[in-house]
């Protein structure tokens, strides 16, 4: 009797162990698809107008949600309301968000070491700036 009770139990745990690296593995796989297909590029800024705009970006283990704000069609602040993050930390996160402003564009390099949290950002902040494109006649 305790020695089957000994062996529900493993074959429980090893059930568990087997589905939660299952679902890991699937999870993985597919954030490092989305990774591999972000594309960022800048939206014409002149045809942004001013206010702050929300974007999101999710790629399953890392995800952001930012608020940008533009006056006279520039980026004046970038606000990380929540950054679900792997590697980059706060720090990282805002060196990627003022070079946005510097600059005023989307394409700047990525902080070494947090690539993909980098991306991540970047993608939800093209998010925000696509949603309050208006388009010219």
């Amino acid at each position: 009797m305790k020695k089957k009770v000994v062996i529900i139990t493993l074959g429980l745990a090893v059930t568990a162990g087997l589905l939660f690296g299952g679902q890991l593995l699937v999870n993985t796989t597919r954030y490092r698809r989305i990774i591999s297909e972000i594309e960022i590029r800048t939206p014409n800024l002149s045809q942004v107008p001013d206010g702050t705009f929300n974007g999101t970006f999710d790629a399953i283990l890392v995800a952001a949600d930012v608020d940008v704000t533009v006056e006279s069609h520039r980026i004046v602040e970038i606000t990380i309301n929540n950054h679900h993050y792997g590697r980059a930390s706060a720090v990282e996160a805002e060196v990627v968000t003022q070079n946005v402003i510097f600059t005023q564009s989307l394409e700047v390099d990525t902080v070494s070491g947090a690539t993909n949290s980098s991306k991540v950002i970047l993608s939800a902040i093209q998010s925000a700036l696509e949603s309050a494109v208006v388009e010219q006649p």
